[in-house]
């Protein structure tokens, strides 16, 4: 029969989907070593272009320098052999003068005077002039880059003022004479300045081709230094026992790796306590097979015995108790393995509403609660009360809060399944709520331990029912408490009420209507 059963939500409302993301590609698999000699030699072998290019530009400049001044040197000395006789200009040139101006071992030379008005005086005619931009002050010495017949050149050119140098600065009238300017230039070609170039290239170059292949194996070598004691922790590792979970020491380990070894640790100590906890599960429930194992074997070769009908008969209804106690106990512990094995990527939670939830549950076991001969109620709020959980987990977890319960209350009490919702808090509350003969305030913290039962409780069942409550509870983030039953007055009958908090979908409409009711 439901109790105060309440109204029942038409259209509940449906929480947003939450999006299902497909698993994320699979990463490829790579070497530490290959990744930091990649992070060093891809700069190296980037920058050793560079350090080429600005070698081949270093070695030019360097090999300008000594040509550019022995041409400024050529300016100065034909500068001195232009003299104005007699209102014409000349050149006081030597033939040895003019083959060592024209005549080189490799670069071909040129030299060009001009007077004041552009006249060739002496020289090479096609000698292009400098522009008027390039055009110094008389006395000093300029370069400029040239082109003669197609063949680029190095042009070193000054202009002379052949007034100041007859010591006439001023005409007649008194007045500063115009400058009487003369061009003198000397070329020469650039195959001794890129023979010089390509020298110190050669010089710089050549050892780099011998000195990389030892950097190369000297990071190479580093690296493997280096990277030794992941190698080292690596073959100590491998080396343990498959049953050693000791702490690895992280003081032979460097600093950077002390994080990864300590969180080894960690690891190592979580698995250590899980690996504990399954084998005194495995012992525990070893030792609470045999009992109905023993029972049914015990029965069983006493219904072999037996000739008389009615011994028979009740060696058999023995032997199907035990049977039923021991099919009870696997289910248990297969139950509680599964919950201990959930996890968010295997069983994804969703939008859940625990009324619903509740109230289905709570109909499946009427009839069991007809038999105990135990007035089992419902109650709820008239809002659907939406958490997020793994819906079959939680129907497990509500199965065996009700079958604790009317368990242990005795006939003709009552056990009373509720929902409610705090709204300050935003909590779901789950309580079953029974008249039984209670729990000590000592016993409270104990009786979710796996194979535990009060002592003097005279109630069939194996200890686990609660283990399994507790397990799903942790896994939704809930809260359990055990409490005792203010509502019952009865001394001999206390009762205690089992309280599971929820937290609220922040999703979920707390104040949607419901309509119909139970039957």
């Amino acid at each position: 029969m439901m109790r105060n059963g309440g109204a029942r939500q038409a259209a509940a409302p449906q929480a947003p989907d939450r999006k299902i993301h497909g698993q994320p590609p699979e990463k490829i698999q790579r070497s530490l070593f290959g990744e930091i000699l990649d992070w060093m030699l891809a700069p190296l072998l980037l920058l050793w272009p560079l350090s080429i290019a600005i070698t081949y530009v270093v070695a030019k400049s360097i090999a300008n320098q000594p040509f550019d001044r022995a041409l400024e040197d050529d300016v100065l000395v034909l500068a001195q052999q232009v003299k104005e006789v007699d209102g014409k200009i000349i050149t006081q040139l030597s033939n040895p003068a003019r083959d060592i101006l024209r005549a080189d071992d490799l670069d071909s030379r040129y030299f060009q005077v001009k007077g004041n008005k552009g006249e060739l005086v002496d020289g090479d005619r096609d000698l292009p002039q400098p522009t008027d931009e390039d055009k110094p002050l008389p006395g000093s010495v300029s370069l400029r880059a040239d082109n003669l017949r197609g063949v680029e050149i190095r042009v070193a050119y000054s202009y002379i003022d052949l007034n100041s140098r007859a010591g006439i600065s001023r005409s007649l009238d008194g007045s500063r004479s115009q400058p009487h300017l003369a061009l003198v230039q000397v070329a020469e070609t650039l195959e001794k300045r890129t023979l010089l170039a390509n020298e110190i290239i050669k010089g710089v170059i050549l050892p780099q081709f011998i000195i990389l292949p030892v950097a190369l194996a000297l990071v190479w070598f580093a690296l493997s230094r280096g990277l030794s004691p992941l190698a080292e922790l690596q073959y100590r590792i491998r080396a343990r026992r498959p049953d050693d979970l000791s702490p690895i020491d992280s003081r032979q380990v460097p600093e950077e790796i002390s994080p990864l070894v300590r969180s080894l640790n960690d690891m190592l100590s979580r698995l250590s306590q899980t690996i504990e906890i399954q084998k005194r599960f495995i012992a525990d429930a070893a030792h609470q097979m045999k009992t109905p194992l023993a029972g049914m074997r015990m029965q069983s070769e006493l219904a072999l015995r037996e000739t008389d009908q009615a011994e028979i008969h009740r060696s058999l209804l023995q032997l199907s108790k035990s049977s039923e106690a021991a099919t009870r106990l696997v289910n248990q512990l297969l139950t509680l393995a599964r919950a201990e094995n959930q996890t968010p990527a295997t069983q994804p939670l969703a939008p859940v509403e625990l009324a619903e939830l509740a109230r289905s549950a709570v109909q499946d076991w009427i009839q069991t609660s007809f038999t105990y001969n135990i007035d089992l109620g419902f109650e709820q709020p008239g809002y659907p009360v939406m958490i997020v959980g793994n819906p079959l987990m939680l129907r497990e977890l509500l199965n065996n809060l009700i079958d604790n319960a009317l368990h242990y209350t005795p006939k003709g009490q009552s056990v009373t399944v509720r929902i409610r919702v705090i709204d300050d808090e935003q909590l779901a509350v789950l309580e079953v709520e029974d008249n039984g003969p209670g729990i000590p305030p000592s016993e409270r913290g104990r009786v979710f331990e796996r194979f535990y039962r009060i002592l003097g409780s005279n109630v069939e069942g194996s200890g686990l029912g609660l283990s399994i409550v507790r397990e799903i509870a942790q896994q939704h983030d809930a809260q359990i408490e055990v409490v005792n039953n203010t509502r019952n007055q009865d001394p001999k009958f206390p009762g205690c009420v089992f309280r599971i908090s929820f937290r609220m979908n922040p999703y979920s409409s707390s104040h949607s209507a419901y309509i119909g009711d139970f039957s």
